[in-house]
């Protein structure tokens, strides 16, 4: 994998713009196909990938999009920060149009101005998870991840070797 460089969103909006058609051709006939080394490939691409990038000179997701909470994580954060879950949700939860519920505001109201996140070990599950390329059956969230090439470097690489080992 070729070494990964920090783009800003508004970059890699560009880029992602540039191949979209492509790329969601790519991604549905992908999916279709389900290859059966396709996690083993893309979870070696992600162990390559974070082992020369480094999320804290990035931070776009914090800055950018918000994770889904759940209960679990309102009541972990809470706790972390000594406070009510319902004193917490109304400081800092809102619901979105989808009925789920999400940050009030971007960036993240836990990121630190060096990028460091405040509540890391109690942060909600989304985010542990995020950018999702290390998981099993990746075929699943192939729009996701085309979706998050606007957010992450990490992923808009990723997506871009795939497609390089398909051809």
């Amino acid at each position: 994998m070729k070494r990964i460089e920090y783009e800003t969103p508004e970059e890699l909006k560009l880029l992602t713009d540039k191949t979209r058609g492509e790329t969601a051709a790519f991604l549905k006939k992908l999916k279709k196909k389900k290859p059966k080394d396709l996690d083993d490939f893309v979870q070696g691409l992600h162990i390559d990938a974070f082992a020369q990038f480094s999320c804290l000179d990035c931070a776009n997701c914090c800055k950018t999009i918000g994770p889904r909470l759940i209960d679990k994580d309102v009541e972990r954060l809470a706790k972390h920060l000594r406070m009510k879950a319902g004193d917490f949700m109304e400081q800092y939860i809102r619901v979105d149009e989808d009925g789920d519920m999400v940050f009030r505001d971007h960036p993240c109201p836990f990121l630190m101005p060096d990028n460091y996140c405040m509540v890391y070990e109690s942060r909600p599950r989304a985010c542990r998870e995020y950018p999702h390329t290390d998981r099993k059956r990746f075929y699943q969230i192939l729009q996701l991840s085309h979706l998050n090439c606007e957010t992450c470097p990490v992923v808009y690489e990723i997506i871009e070797e795939l497609k390089l080992k398909q051809r």
